[in-house]
């Protein structure tokens, strides 16, 4: 079942350099016609309309009902984006394909752009598709059974996808950022149930560019049930200087989180993987996997616990070990650097590498309040509990809670000052307590 979890209820607002600058305000419902000015009180009739009229600054709101996706292909500015959102209080629908692609929205070329707030279930290839753009933000969407991706990406800098949920995509994965795309932020998204990764980076050297994705922040999401076709929670191809913090992933029925190289421009080299709980499924892989030289990485406060029954928390390639932090973590008695030939208790693994001098074992039933029910929050007798080391760049909880809550900080996506119950799941909201990189 879904996980317990407590939300921040301040919604993070879009905030620009400067005010709109002559913004129109335009309306969509599905009694409207084309042949309207696109006022409340005489809409437009589809949201392509809109995509086609509108420019910088304007804002389109759309009305309750169902509708075809839309094309867009017109920039705002960063004074004066362009923002397509729910009407407030109302949950549009799309229901079929956008007149060009195979997708609910696709965003061709169109930067400095707003999608907010529609539920998007069973498009062709993609929810939401966004090429060869910057500054643009997908929030408060719901993308359910898509038939390849939920929320897709390429060659787009500066990319923010937050507060989203996307679930069981049935050929690839919930969220997949791609192509050379710099500063992307993936922030307190539910991903479940997709067929491969939850979230999948891949900087596709072959495809142009120079393959690499830099200075990603990936943070306070929930990702779990994913991977039955492979692909890890969270999947790294090519990505480099990022930061990885405060993500609950579990039963993830691949690996937890990889970093590695097959078509990225290079390995995936100095992360910072901070403050997460992943925790996989019973025929899962390795819950840390870094391959094909991904060197000088960090892996600082994390709880990484596997069910499977002779798989553990750390697979790491000879040719990664350069440069590797480890310390701080809650883990299992398996490591490995050969794949899985050998098995490195934490003693062994500490005598051939000098990782994990504080680190140590513990199992679910001690650390979590309700780990077989989805609560991952820490029990008030967690051995985690104050056991962390003190991260500048982890000042709160997956939900928001500033940390410390006690005397030092607590290992794990949760503090123990959190106090859970927030039912289960239930929107996500991800306040702006954390400035990004």
């Amino acid at each position: 079942m879904p996980p317990v979890i407590l939300r921040s209820t301040l919604a993070l607002t879009f905030i620009f350099s400067t005010p709109f600058a002559a913004a129109t305000t335009y309306y969509v419902a599905t009694n409207g016609s084309n042949g309207n000015p696109g006022t409340l009180s005489q809409p437009w009739a589809t949201i392509q309309h809109a995509a086609d009229t509108i420019g910088p600054g304007d804002i389109v709101q759309v009305r309750a009902g169902n509708y075809e996706g839309a094309y867009f292909s017109t920039s705002g500015t960063a004074s004066q984006p362009i923002v397509v959102q729910a009407y407030p209080g109302e949950a549009p629908a799309i229901t079929s394909d956008n007149p060009e692609t195979p997708d609910g929205f696709n965003l061709e070329g169109s930067s400095y752009m707003v999608i907010d707030g529609f539920t998007i279930n069973g498009r062709s290839r993609a929810g939401i598709r966004a090429v060869t753009c910057e500054h643009v933000t997908v929030r408060n969407n719901s993308v359910d059974q898509s038939g390849v991706f939920g929320i897709f990406t390429g060659f787009c800098d500066d990319m923010l996808i937050e507060n989203n949920t996307t679930s069981r995509s049935e050929e690839q994965h919930g969220i997949y950022v791609s192509n050379s795309g710099d500063r992307p932020i993936i922030r307190g998204n539910t991903i479940w149930g997709n067929n491969q990764a939850g979230i999948h980076m891949n900087g596709d050297g072959t495809e142009g560019g120079d393959g690499i994705i830099s200075d990603a922040v990936v943070e306070g999401n929930v990702i779990y049930d994913n991977g039955v076709g492979g692909g890890s929670g969270i999947n790294m191809d090519g990505v480099q200087d990022s930061l990885i913090r405060n993500n609950l992933v579990y039963n993830t029925h691949a690996s937890g989180l990889s970093l590695y190289r097959i078509d990225g421009g290079g390995p995936s080299t100095g992360n910072r993987v901070l403050n997460n709980t992943i925790v996989v499924a019973s025929n899962g892989r390795w819950a840390l996997n870094v391959q094909d030289g991904s060197t000088d990485n960090t892996f600082l406060n994390n709880i990484v616990h596997n069910n499977h029954s002779f798989r553990g928390v750390f697979d790491i390639s000879p040719d990664s070990l350069p440069g590797l932090v480890s310390d701080y973590n809650v883990v299992m008695d398996r490591f490995t650097t050969d794949g899985g030939d050998t098995i490195l208790s934490l003693a062994e693994w500490r005598q051939q590498t000098g990782q994990d001098t504080h680190s140590f074992t513990s199992t679910p039933s001690a650390l979590f309040v309700d780990a077989p029910d989805g609560d991952y929050h820490l029990s008030p007798t967690s051995p985690a509990v104050d056991a962390g080391e003190t991260l500048s760049d982890v000042p709160a909880d997956l939900s928001d809670v500033p940390r410390p809550q006690g005397a030092a900080y607590d290992i794990g996506a949760y503090e123990s000052g959190d106090g859970g119950g927030g039912g289960d799941g239930g929107e996500l909201v991800f306040s702006s307590g954390f400035e990004s990189p």
